[in-house]
This record gives structure tokens, C-alpha cells and sequence, in this order.
């Protein structure tokens, strides 16, 4: 239910000319629900990076339209640059961003070679997570003698993953490609209150994952140790899928470590900034702050929350905003100038296409929409968000029994169910929004051309699966707040005893939800042709309906009983 983001970051081998690097962005540009975040040309390396995110098949999209444009503007039997290269469009990663798994971008990855292979007779290799065996896992393999060296497309060693196993007219034109699937890379600097390179460095070594070179005697000029085949011997450092270097910043006046976080699967963005912090600490140095060098995902400022919300014995079941402000300040995001969410986050840079949503509006404003000749938002989206906050309340009792006074040993116990109690709120309150638009479908396909019989075909089966889709909706409203309920019961009966009628008030709530979500559902069933879904459903809808007002009354009778 919730929106997958996925970040493509093809490289094309133009860095100069800047009417075909703007030509080959537009492709981007062209494809709705996909947002352009950074074009970063370099004339030495006659090179540009690309960078955008969407939903995986619009991303797909984009970039199968960059390719080959790219293929189209750049003569390959021509280019010549300082970077390694062997086509028009370079490389072409797919990255997970949010709610999507590294194997579902290699199915992308492997989607869209399949398709550049087949439509534009471009060659290529799969690489990274995507790669079809072992060596091709690394980029510099599969780029090994570089455009030059394309004549062994027809060997069998070297045959593409995808498109033309050899180097004809077309191919020398446009070169191969590399399409992969890879962790998210994060640019990430710690602040250190020393002026010193060389100690920034010394405590560079000690992270990152190569280390440092072993020496005989003085561990800075003592002769270097090799191994049996003649070479040098490292003492690896602490930290894996971390590289790094010490520097001085001019600017600020202060050294940093310098460190790229090549998978913050392995080594998160608070994992590294604690190390950092114990290591600098051992050579008398001190961590003032730090700072992401371009965008990241959400996820990493969540899960840096959670690691120090943990080390503190408190509640996670706590708003992503707070979440926000918690990673900022523990990891000194802010140390050297102030920290900006909106620009900063992947996930908040993506624009709302459909406009403004319900569940950023006031309650003032919200009532006034609802209260409006509009019929949506109507009874539906109503619904959700009193079953939002239903839980709400719920969640602020496990928030408050996290946090009492001498239940300090049970704060996990209360987190776990706060944590629950946001996931059903943050689920209720996309459905408020998604209620109005499956109406607005309705509205739509209602609103579709009936001059021919095939137009009238068309509208019928639109009208159709938009009244299903209206009659989904609701469902799995009351199907959402029903589970919710299982929070409020919780508390009422082993939460803190002072907040009791909270978790009785957000079970009514949750309630009512269930029972004006079922209306929306039974009202929409008469328009549905489909009578075995209709009689499925609306059997589903009276368990629902019995299980919700039964618990309701269980709660109410501990709360009359407590109160008693």
C-alpha cells in the first residue's frame, strides 16, 4: 500500500556539449511521476551523472528513454574522455530507495536490459546485485578494455547479458552498456574538534574497511610488510563496506572524516558515526557533529531514531517527524549549518503530482472540505481518519506506559505495541486520502466517452473495476481500525491504569470507523455485477462489523469496572 521509490543513476558519456546532455535529461523530464534530483556534468571526464527517483515503472521508464536517446546523440567512435567508458549510456543502476526490495530492483535491472537488448540492439552486461555470475558482479570486469576493446562481444568468455553479441555498425556507435542494481551509497562526513589532516586520517584508517598498510617497527615510516606474492600486507580497520580519508575543511576551520558508505545495509549511517565517535575518543580527539553529503533515503535518519531511542530504553512508536528531529540531533546533523529535511530526504523531494492531500490540511480546514457541497471527501475517507485517530490515542497510553515512573523494565513491552498502533495509524491515514480518490474514479470512468460500442464497452468495464476498487477501500479500512483495536485492548487491560478512558475513547473510535467504513462498502456493492465477490464481501464486512462492536464492549466493561 504504501509507495515504492526506487533512484536511477545512469552515467552518460557526454560531459561537454550541453544542448545533447540537456536533449537526453528531457527524456527524463518527459515521464510523469519521475523527479529529476541532480544532472552533474564534468568536461575532464567528458562524463555527466544522472540522478532520479519514482515508482519502479516509471523509472524503468525513464531510463530506457535516456538510453537511448543517449545512444541516438552520442557518437561512442568519437567520444574520448579521462573516465573509464564503453558506451553512450555508461552505467545504469537501479537503487532501492523506499519500500522495495534489492531483488525487485534487479528485476527492473533485468527488465530493462531485456528491453534495450531487444528494442535498440545496444549489448550490455549486468552488474552489482544484478550480475548473471560472480565476475561480472564487478563493474571494472565488465569494462575491462573499455570501448576499444568491444570486439570481445563475440567471444564467447564475453558474451552480453543482453542485445548483439558482437561489434557492428550500430554497436560502434553507441557502445555497450552496464545495467545493475546496487546499494544505496551515502557521502557521509564526521566533524572532529581538531585542525589536524593527519589525525583525521589516523582515525580514518582505523574505520574504514581497508585499513592501513602494515609496517615493520614505526607504525607511519617503518618499511612496509609483504606477503608471499610480493604484497603489502593490511591491517584491515573496524568497520565493513566503509571507505575513507582525513581532510581539512577550509570553510569551517575543522578536520573531518571524510567516509562513503558503499551499503547501509552493513554499515548504517549511526554505526559509523558511533565508531567514529569511540575511535576519536581513543587519540583524544572528539566527534562535534556530522553531515550527508548530498540526498538519502528516509529510512536511514528512521533507523539512526531507533538505535538511540533504544540506547535511551525509550518508546519507537513515535511520529517520523519526531523520529527526524532525534536522528538530526544525535548524529549533529546540524552541527555545521542547519539541517532541512525537504532537501535533504529522497522521499520528500518527490513532488505530489495529485495535489494537496486531505491529511495535510488543518482540522479546521478538513472539517470545512468535508462540511462543503463537495461529496468528497464524504463518509469514507470520514472514516479512516477517525479511525487514525482512534489509535492515536491508543498509541499515546503505550507511549505513556513506555515512559511511567517504576515500569522502567517494561518499556519494550509498550514500545512493540506502540510501534503497532503507528503503523495501523500511518496506514488509516493514507486511506483517508485513498477513499476520495477511488470515489474520484468512479467520477472518471463515469466520465468517459459512450459514442460507440466500443467506447460504451470500455466505460462499462472502467465503471466497473473503479466501483470495486471503491468497494476495496473501505474494507480495508474496517479491516485496519478492527486489528487496531487490539492496542486499545491491550492498554485498558495492562496499560497505565491513569490513561484507561484514552484507550476506551480510541476504541469507540476505532469502532465507528469499522461500522462507516461497511456502509461505504455495502452502498457501493449495488452497483457491482459481480454478485459472487458481493455476497464474499459482505459476509466479510458482517464478521468485521461483529468482531469490532464485541470488542468494543469488552473494553467498555474493564473501563466500567476500573471506574467502578
Amino acid at each position: 500500500m504504501l509507495k515504492q521509490l526506487v533512484e536511477c543513476v545512469p552515467n552518460i558519456s557526454e560531459g561537454r556539449d550541453r544542448a545533447k546532455i540537456d536533449a537526453i535529461v528531457n527524456e527524463v523530464r518527459q515521464v510523469e511521476g519521475v523527479q529529476l534530483l541532480d544532472v552533474d556534468p564534468g568536461a575532464s571526464t567528458n562524463r555527466t551523472v544522472i540522478t532520479f527517483v519514482g515508482t519502479p515503472e516509471q523509472t524503468l521508464e525513464a531510463a530506457f528513454r535516456l538510453i537511448k536517446k543517449a545512444g541516438e546523440l552520442i557518437d561512442m567512435s568519437k567520444q574520448k574522455g579521462e573516465h573509464p567508458r564503453m558506451g553512450a549510456t555508461d552505467v545504469c543502476p537501479f537503487v532501492p530507495v523506499a519500500n522495495i526490495t534489492m531483488e525487485e530492483c534487479v528485476a527492473l535491472a533485468h527488465k530493462l536490459g531485456e528491453r534495450v537488448g531487444r528494442e535498440l540492439a545496444i549489448p550490455g552486461y549486468f552488474y552489482e546485485s544484478a550480475a548473471s555470475s560472480p565476475e561480472r558482479k564487478n563493474l571494472a570486469h565488465c569494462r575491462s578494455g573499455e570501448y576499444e576493446g568491444l570486439d570481445k562481444l563475440s567471444q564467447d568468455k564475453w558474451k552480453p547479458d543482453f542485445g548483439p553479441a558482437e561489434f557492428n555498425a550500430s554497436v560502434k556507435r553507441t557502445g555497450a552498456t552496464a545495467i545493475g542494481a546496487r546499494d544505496f551509497l551515502v557521502a557521509y562526513n564526521i566533524n572532529l574538534n581538531t585542525t589536524s589532516t593527519r589525525r583525521a586520517n589516523a582515525i580514518a584508517f582505523d574505520i574504514r574497511e581497508a585499513g592501513r598498510l602494515k609496517r615493520e617497527g614505526n607504525p607511519v615510516t617503518g618499511k612496509k610488510v609483504l606477503d608471499a606474492n610480493g604484497e603489502p600486507v593490511r591491517i584491515p580497520g573496524s568497520l565493513k563496506s566503509v571507505k575513507g580519508i582525513g581532510w581539512y575543511i577550509e570553510e569551517y576551520g575543522v578536520a573531518q572524516l571524510s567516509l562513503n558508505l558503499t551499503n547501509i545495509n552493513i554499515t548504517p549511517v549511526h554505526v559509523a558515526f558511533d565508531e567514529a565517535v569511540k575511535k576519536s575518543a581513543e587519540r583524544g580527539i572528539r566527534v562535534t557533529g556530522s553531515e550527508v553529503v548530498g540526498l538519502m533515503p528516509l529510512h536511514v535518519l528512521i533507523e539512526a531514531a531507533d538505535h538511540y531511542l533504544k540506547k535511551q530504553e525509550r518508546s519507537l512508536g513515535i511520529s517520523e517527524e519526531e523520529k527526524i528531529k532525534i536522528a538530526v540531533k544525535s548524529l549533529g546533523l546540524d552541527d555545521l549549518a542547519s539541517f532541512k529535511a525537504e532537501e535533504k530526504i529522497i522521499e520528500y523531494m518527490i513532488k505530489d503530482e495529485s495535489g494537496k492531500r486531505l491529511v495535510d490540511m488543518n482540522l479546521v480546514a478538513f472539517a470545512n472540505e468535508t462540511a462543503s457541497e463537495s461529496p468528497a471527501p464524504g463518509g469514507g475517507s470520514v472514516s479512516a481518519y477517525c479511525g487514525a485517530m482512534g489509535i492515536a490515542l491508543g498509541t499515546m497510553v503505550a507511549n505513556l506506559s513506555a515512559h511511567k515512573r517504576g515500569w522502567d523494565s517494561r518499556w519494550e513491552e509498550f514500545s512493540d505495541w506502540a510501534e503497532k498502533g503507528m503503523k495501523y495509524q500511518q496506514d488509516l491515514l493514507f486511506l483517508v486520502d485513498e477513499d476520495t480518490a477511488a470515489f474520484n474514479r468512479i467520477m472518471e470512468a463515469y466520465g468517459l466517452p459512450k459514442g460507440t460500442e466500443d467506447e460504451k464497452k470500455a466505460r462499462h468495464e472502467a465503471i466497473q473495476a473503479a466501483t470495486k476498487y471503491a468497494i476495496e477501500i473501505p474494507l480495508t479500512v474496517a479491516k485496519t481500525a478492527l486489528k487496531s483495536m487490539s492496542v486499545m485492548k491491550a492498554m485498558v487491560e495492562f496499560g497505565n491504569p491513569n490513561s484507561i478512558t484514552d484507550a476506551g475513547v480510541g476504541a469507540m473510535c476505532a469502532r465507528t470507523a469499522v461500522l462507516g467504513a461497511i456502509m461505504n462498502v455495502k452502498i457501493n456493492t449495488g452497483d457491482l455485477e459481480d454478485k459472487a465477490y458481493v455476497e464474499s464481501v459482505l459476509k466479510e464486512s458482517a464478521d468485521i462489523q461483529a468482531k469490532a462492536e464485541q470488542i468494543e464492549a469488552e473494553i467498555r466493561t474493564i473501563i466500567d469496572k476500573h471506574l467502578a
